[in-house]
């Protein structure tokens, strides 16, 4: 089967089923798609053919000899395009020699009556008729083409009816890029204000036209008709107004776009502001949408069958489509598709893909997030698990006798462990410290070796290219790769032989000073499986935590003895070291900022009885310095021996201007935020600290989290070695290697210290290593999945946090009451931080009727007429009847914590401010936050309870339940184990949900 241009442009998604295996992809549809689709379908289009599972193909028929066809004179681009493609089909049935009819599927009728009976054995029919008689068992391929028809019909007609443009036309292709060229337009990326979608959007800047225009900040498209049809996430093309009609951003908190009128507030200084002339790239992708409830169907008029649907992403307008099932689907979460935007139009066309689950259910909220990200991560391919090795009771896995020839072997000689969360399964790093013969130090940092099983473009290998990551959500994780390497084979379990990739450091056994190197493949067998609270009882000289460690149970008291101090000189000696290495990178300027992970108590009937924010340990620091120094060393390592394709991780000086607020806000505590570099930073913020307020230093150190760059994956050969820097890190180059089992990029680096270790030693470089342009694809790519990774974890955290605080009675449950700082000051509000669960959000100070705030002496507060002043580092509410109280940077208030249900969106926490006096906590809550239970008790608790919830509401479709065993890989004691592992996400930011 051969598909013409339309069918790939417009039934990809039918395609990209399972059952449709084998299909020829001509270079001309491919490209079409590229061309006029955009960059997300276009990748859509190359996952399909790299995926081994659907077997296709692209023949680039354009480039072969006897089936290229040039264009005629006026022939139309899509004539050509179809009898170019038709052309291929029948060289393609010519070159099997005639035993293997061909078929070409079209939407285009003309074609079909030209070429359907031009050359025996290529038949040429529509895409309908070629699913109706050759697969009538698939419903939904026949389901989802009858939507598309349909969504296409209702189009084509409106197109006649209509007359009336609602925008403007996009100016061709030929006239942007002249444009840009000539500096009269500029060209970004369309980022949406969500608090603010209909009127308020930025254009990020891109290439060289927006330095030629002298622009050194986003410019501003305001209003929808400005915007011209953009979607969020469009690379536009962008012409500036004129600067008497400049405007500027709102500054005002606000919950949506018709507040700034209630409030009365007034806008920022003008800034550049332009409107969109065209589209270079749409980035349309799959968008969850809720249907009207009944009663807004019938407001929509008349015509029931064609209804507008609500975006969960509030960036993205509303969209029209075609069903008779709106009734029954008002309750669900839905998937949909944009086909279309035509300028006659107020909204876009789209149809109908499938139903995601119903509105609030926790599995109907994940797929939510899930969709939202982009994150399609099925069960591993019978394909990819025939490369997997077997281990098993009747088969044991055995390290073979060729590997031990080519290894180092410490199994004997090394004192090997690992330290992670309680109940981690895969264990990708250990820990080795030794004295050698001559007094001096042996360090040792051994990572998993899963390389060795994963070999490159395997067919797990591909599949792990492209999920390029593990995704970790707050109740369940979907592995990169199969749970035989994740969690058995690959993972440095205690008491097992495994393969590793080894550093091993040889240091002055006083100044810790490094000497030598030695990097290479080893075998190891990990002596202990410490979770970081024992090491840190071992560390602190509590000894009788080592009932709690396994290892030591069954040996006699004399073995238990001798190897405790072994272990507890191990720990304390890597302390030791680490802590040196931690002093050097602080000397250069590496920064301390500030994260929170937030642990999870119960109750005797396993509702969610509290959030605890989880104190830092110093073992953590330990393990954390070990890592870092690891790629550090392996990052010079592989730059040396490549160093115009090695995989690097840089991490650039934020824009000066970020840190604006971080200054004023630390000027307003009478302290000076030096940040020309990040020494002057990191030696500012050490000396921020209030004696009185311990938070106070907290949130500075979050703001200047927030103002940072995000750290990218970059192939050496794509920019100056200056950029190579790590700011947060004050390394001069850095990469990822100690965690193969979660993320491809350490897989990267790991065959390239394999090839560079084999180009030390003048031999053949076995490893397949990518050119500059591919490696340069490959970062791109990863670095759009740990975008997806954090936002999906992000997301999901915030879903379990209001399912924490929903439903309470506000007045009555301690949970909903706490402590709150001031950290921030808007025009009509505040922005709160709440030490006592780790949450940031807005709190109003002017509602939407325009009544101000006043505290009364019973410490409740109310909305009466008044008026808001603001001055830099306070605000005052005073009322028509002359109360007045004051709010000043870092004070403590008494905030009242609700969630904000939405039936289209998602739920959001809302903080309210009762009191301007510090909540004083009772007694009984201060006996609660002591009786935490052990981490992984509380992981497989509220897992049970958030389960049994939904069991008790009796909404749990089958469907849904066949959903959960297909996508979710790896649930139960994972909750929340790895948050402390991506530290920048940890400290939860809720002051996104309120326009800021």
């Amino acid at each position: 089967m051969i598909p013409d241009w339309k069918v790939v442009q417009d039934y990809l998604e039918i395609l990209e089923f399972p059952e449709l295996k084998g299909i020829i992809f001509m270079q001309t549809a491919c490209q079409a798609v590229q061309h006029q689709r955009g960059r997300r379908q276009y990748n859509k289009l190359r996952n399909l053919l790299k995926d081994a599972r659907h077997d296709c193909v692209l023949f680039a028929n354009e480039f072969q000899q006897d089936c290229y066809l040039p264009r005629e004179r006026g022939e139309s681009m899509d004539k050509w395009q179809t009898r170019s493609i038709y052309n291929a089909a029948v060289w393609y049935y010519h070159h099997c020699q005639e035993r293997m009819p061909v078929i070409l599927v079209t939407e285009d009728e003309e074609a079909v009556q030209q070429y359907g009976s031009e050359t025996e054995g290529v038949f040429v029919i529509s895409f309908k008729n070629y699913l109706d008689n050759f697969w009538p068992d698939l419903k939904a391929t026949h389901e989802l083409c009858d939507s598309i028809l349909q969504s296409r019909r209702e189009r084509e007609r409106e197109s006649q009816e209509s007359h009336r443009k609602e925008y403007p036309e996009h100016l061709p292709l030929e006239v942007l890029e002249a444009g840009i060229k000539s500096g009269r337009y500029v060209q970004g990326i369309l980022k949406v204000n969500k608090h603010r979608a209909q009127i308020e959007a930025f254009v990020r800047l891109q290439g060289a036209s927006s330095k030629d225009a002298g622009l050194i900040s986003d410019i501003l498209i305001h209003g929808m008709k400005a915007r011209n049809r953009s979607i969020h996430g469009d690379v536009v093309v962008v012409e500036l107004l004129p600067k008497n009609e400049w405007k500027g951003r709102t500054t005002a908190l606000c919950e949506n776009d018709s507040e700034d009128k209630a409030t009365g507030e007034s806008p920022s200084e003008p800034m550049p502001t332009g409107r969109v002339v065209g589209i270079l790239q749409k980035n349309w992708r799959d968008y969850v949408v809720t249907f009207p409830s009944r009663e807004e169907v019938q407001s929509q008029g008349k015509n029931a069958q064609k209804i507008l649907v609500t975006p969960w992403d509030y960036r993205i307008p509303k969209i029209r489509i075609s069903t008779q099932q709106a009734e029954a689907l008002q309750d669900f979460r839905v998937v949909v598709r944009i086909d279309s935007w035509e300028s006659t139009s107020v909204y876009p066309n789209g149809h109908f893909v499938r139903v995601l689950g119903r509105i609030g259910d926790l599995e109907g909220e994940i797929s939510t997030i899930l969709v939202e990200n982009s994150i399609s991560v099925a069960p591993f391919s019978e394909a990819q698990m025939c490369e997997m090795p077997v281990n098993t009771p009747e088969k044991p896995w055995k390290v073979s006798p060729e590997e031990e020839r080519e290894r180092r072997d410490l199994r004997k000689t090394h004192l090997v462990f690992s330290i992670d969360p309680k109940g981690c399964e895969d264990v990708d790093d250990t820990l080795s410290v030794r004295t050698l013969n001559n007094g001096d130090l042996e360090l040792g940092v051994h990572i998993a070796d899963v390389t060795h099983f994963v070999k490159p473009n395997s067919c797990i290998d591909i599949e792990a290219r492209t999920r390029a990551t593990t995704y970790y959500l707050a109740d369940r994780r979907y592995d990169m790769l199969p749970s035989i390497l994740s969690a058995d084979l690959c993972s440095l379990l205690g008491g097992v032989d495994r393969y590793a990739v080894s550093v091993m450091w040889e240091l002055d056994k006083t100044s810790y000073e490094i000497k030598k190197v030695w990097y290479g493949r080893t075998i190891i067998r990990s002596a202990y499986k410490l979770f970081y609270e024992a090491a840190q009882e071992l560390l602190d000289g509590n000894f009788n935590i080592i009932d709690d460690i396994p290892e030591f149970r069954d040996l006699d008291e004399t073995s238990r003895q001798a190897k405790l101090e072994e272990l507890v000189w191990a720990i304390g000696k890597l302390t030791d070291i680490a802590r040196h290495v931690r002093a050097k990178r602080d000397l250069c300027g590496a920064l301390e900022l500030e994260g929170v992970e937030v642990r999870v108590q119960l109750d005797e009937q396993k509702n969610i009885h509290d959030l605890i924010p989880k104190q830092p340990l110093e073992v953590h620091e330990t393990v954390a310095e070990c890592m870092i120094l690891a790629n550090h060393w392996v990052a010079k390592k592989i730059w040396e021996s490549f160093p115009h394709g090695a995989l690097l991780r840089q991490h650039p000086p934020p824009h000066q201007e970020f840190f604006s607020e971080l200054r004023e806000c630390a000027k307003a505590k009478g302290f000076f935020i030096d940040t020309r570099s990040n020494k002057t930073l990191a030696d500012s913020l050490d000396n921020a600290n209030d004696p009185d307020d311990p938070i106070v230093n907290r949130l500075l150190r979050s703001m200047a989290t927030q103002a940072m760059s995000n750290a990218l994956y970059f192939s050496t050969g794509s920019c100056a070695e200056e950029e190579f820097h790590h700011y947060g890190l004050a390394l001069d180059k850095y990469t990822h290697f100690t965690s193969p089992i979660r993320r491809y990029s350490d897989i990267i680096v790991h065959r390239l210290l394999m090839a560079a270790i084999s180009k030390d030693k003048k031999m053949e470089i076995k490893e397949n290593l990518f050119s500059n342009k591919d490696l340069e694809e490959l970062c791109r790519h990863i670095n759009n999945r740990n975008r997806a990774a954090q936002h999906s974890q992000k997301r999901s955290t915030e879903l379990f946090q209001c399912m924490y605080f929903k439903d309470k009675g506000q007045e009555t449950e301690e949970r909903c009451i706490s402590d709150g700082v001031i950290y921030s000051m808007r025009t009509n509000g505040v922005l709160v931080f709440i030490p006592r669960f780790g949450i940031k959000g807005a709190a109003y100070l002017k509602n939407k009727d325009g009544l101000v705030i006043s505290c009364g002496p019973d410490n409740r507060s109310e909305w009466k007429p008044g008026s808001l002043q603001r001055s830099q580092n306070k605000i005052t509410s005073t009322t028509t009847g002359g109360e007045s109280v004051t709010f000043h940077l870092f004070d403590h208030v008494t905030v009242r914590i609700s969630v904000q249900t939405s039936r289209c969106h998602s739920d959001t926490i809302r903080l309210e401010i009762v009191s301007n006096k510090p909540y004083m906590i009772p007694d009984t809550e201060l006996s609660h936050q002591t009786a935490l239970l052990p981490k992984s008790d509380l992981v497989k608790e509220v897992t049970k309870s958030v389960e049994e919830a939904q069991l008790a509401q009796e909404v749990k479709v089958n469907v849904i339940q066949e959903d959960y065993q297909e996508y979710c890989q790896t649930k139960g004691r994972s909750l929340y184990i790895l948050l402390e592992e991506i530290r920048d996400l940890a400290l939860l930011d809720v002051s996104n949900s309120h326009g800021l």
